[in-house]
């Protein structure tokens, strides 16, 4: 599959799935945790947090983070993607915004919320896993 087409699989993944987990580094030593996942048309990712979590601490001392995406538990042959990246911590109000959904009440006292921040991955690679016969396939960023 030619580099148009993978970005195509990849992009509809992406655009299809909002969970997925996110791995950060404690103490030299990988951490995961299942996250809600929005996404632009550049392959970034977004994700609401709380500015007083372990990940952020975590992201603060090293950015390298790493996301799986996109498989639904059906079996053994299911598309996802694994992405690996970079991530930072984003505090505008116009990304906070765009991202707001009302479940969030349960954790934040609004978007303006002080404590509501926003972690913005900026993928180096994504790997599309079993989409066929053709795949892995990596799009390096």
């Amino acid at each position: 599959m030619n580099q148009e087409e993978l970005k195509k699989k990849i992009y509809n993944i992406m655009d299809q799935h909002k969970i997925g987990t996110l791995a950060s580094v404690k103490q030299g030593k990988p951490h995961s945790r299942y996250m809600t996942f929005a996404n632009d048309d550049e392959f970034t990712f977004y994700t609401p947090t709380h500015r007083e979590t372990h990940k952020t601490d975590e992201i603060e001392e090293n950015p390298n983070v790493h996301i799986l995406i996109g498989y639904e538990g059906e079996g053994y042959g299911d598309t996802y993607l694994e992405v690996e990246g970079q991530a930072k911590i984003r505090e505008d109000q116009k990304v906070k915004d765009w991202l707001w959904t009302e479940q969030m009440e349960h954790w934040f006292n609004g978007k303006e919320d002080p404590d509501y921040i926003v972690l913005e991955i900026y993928p180096e690679s994504i790997r599309l896993m079993n989409a066929g016969d053709k795949t892995p396939q990596t799009l390096e960023m």
